[in-house]
């Protein structure tokens, strides 16, 4: 520590240095820790030993690095305690405005005591000793602040590694009690387990903007929105493109998922689609799969955003499980491909739900056209789509052959191209599903 300077002719009230008014740092400082159990919210619910101890010392410490810096000195090892304490505090998890609070409480003491022992003949040194503390308090609140940050950061490392190896380890169906407790997460007796769909962020696509630059903050909002809704109970293991997440039901009941989904579309401002099946711990990787598995049944029917539930998908399901049902179904479209316009016409009538005037506009023909291409797809497939036995076949089909393909809709175009705002009704752009029944629409 270097030595002490001699006194600063303008730190100077009531004839002496400003700095011995505040020498006794032992009564300022518990004086202090007084002050804030009574008027910083949260220091009054620190335990006792916090109080007398770290709380205590810190201050005390903060009164000498003062005293030595009014006095001229660097107080250089004083100032590393700060930081160090700075960082047991974030590790504790005290909020960090709490700590900025009682330090600004703590100087607010400090000058007044000095206004205290102040004379009229002190003005202009008063000016001089407050432009000082405004000194000292800028190097410790810098201090505390990048300590606290680069501990807390560690802190959120640690906890997303913990969350990260359990999560992994309930999906691949190893987790257990003793991983649990290692990792300091409580595993609970249920979960939703939630498949993701998030697409890209249209400006993954400017040209101008770095693409993975702009899918990463599209995670962290997610993610934040996520902590926001669910604490630190959500686990998952999430990409710029999607993933799983593991939510307690005690956290959320199942009729709150479709409002996360929502939250979670909005803070990612991305239209995602979710599926969700309830499990047991040692059910979560099957659930995981069937959950995942009904996700790409929706992608590949290009349905609207929003959250699936088995039940919304039970009759889709079973049309693609394997068997001769599934392949009769999956080619029976199969003598539309020269006609691409026959199919697409099938595909934009059944996501209207049958509605010729808008079909007729999605695609910008006359009604006639319609009424002709319907009847041309009834003589070349020998099922009526005006014909209501026909029809659930051909919804069957488009789901089959969705899925024979692997491409949304059987290699179709997302009706996502034909959307527009309804005449007369909302601005927004109403968006419609392929190849599902009306009940499986999301509004």
């Amino acid at each position: 520590m270097t030595a002490p300077n001699m006194a600063d002719p303008d730190l100077i009230v009531s004839g002496r240095p400003v700095s011995t008014h505040l020498k006794d740092t032992r009564t300022l400082s518990q004086r202090m820790v007084g002050h804030f159990v009574k008027n910083v919210v949260p220091c009054g619910t620190l335990p006792g030993e916090a109080l007398s101890g770290d709380v205590t010392a810190v201050t005390r410490v903060c009164l000498e690095l003062a005293v030595q810096m009014l006095d001229g000195n660097e107080g250089g090892g004083d100032i590393e305690r700060v930081g160090a304490a700075a960082a047991g505090w974030a590790r504790e998890g005290i909020p960090i405005d709490t700590i900025q609070h009682a330090i600004h409480e703590g100087f607010k003491l400090g000058f007044d005591l000095i206004l205290a022992n102040a004379t009229t003949q002190d003005h202009e040194s008063l000016v001089n000793v407050a432009r000082r503390f405004m000194d000292i308090l800028d190097t410790i609140i810098t201090t505390v602040s990048v300590a606290y940050v680069r501990e807390l950061r560690a802190v959120v490392s640690e906890h997303h590694t913990a969350v990260h190896t359990l999560t992994s380890a309930l999906l691949g169906g190893n987790s257990t009690s003793t991983m649990a407790r290692e990792c300091g997460i409580q595993i609970a007796e249920s979960y939703h387990v939630l498949a993701l769909a998030v697409p890209p962020h249209r400006d993954e696509r400017n040209p101008t903007l770095d693409g993975k630059v702009v899918a990463r903050r599209k995670l962290r909002r997610l993610q934040a929105e996520l902590a926001t809704r669910c604490g630190d109970s959500a686990l998952s293991l999430l990409s710029v493109d999607g993933g799983t997440i593991l939510i307690p039901t005690t956290t959320l009941a199942d009729a709150e998922l479709d409002e996360l989904v929502t939250h979670l579309s909005r803070a990612a401002q991305v239209p995602v689609r979710a599926s969700a099946v309830e499990a047991t711990p040692e059910r979560i990787p099957q659930a995981a799969d069937q959950a995942h598995e009904l996700l790409d049944m929706v992608h590949r029917m290009n349905s609207v955003s929003g959250l699936y539930r088995f039940n919304d998908l039970a009759l889709e399901y079973q049309l693609t499980r394997p068997g001769p049902a599934r392949d009769f179904l999956g080619s029976l479209l199969d003598p539309l491909d020269d006609y691409p316009e026959l199919l697409e016409t099938l595909q934009v009538h059944i996501g209207t739900n049958l509605n010729r005037q808008r079909t007729a506009r999605l695609l910008h023909v006359h009604t006639n056209t319609v009424d002709y291409r319907l009847k041309r797809i009834g003589q070349l497939i020998a099922f009526d789509p005006t014909q209501a036995s026909g029809l659930w076949y051909l919804r069957s089909a488009l789901v089959a052959r969705a899925h024979r393909t692997g491409d949304p809709a059987g290699n179709m175009p997302p009706l996502a191209r034909y959307d527009e705002p309804e005449r007369g009704g909302e601005q927004d752009a109403v968006v419609h599903d392929i190849a599902a029944s009306p009940r499986v629409r999301r509004s």
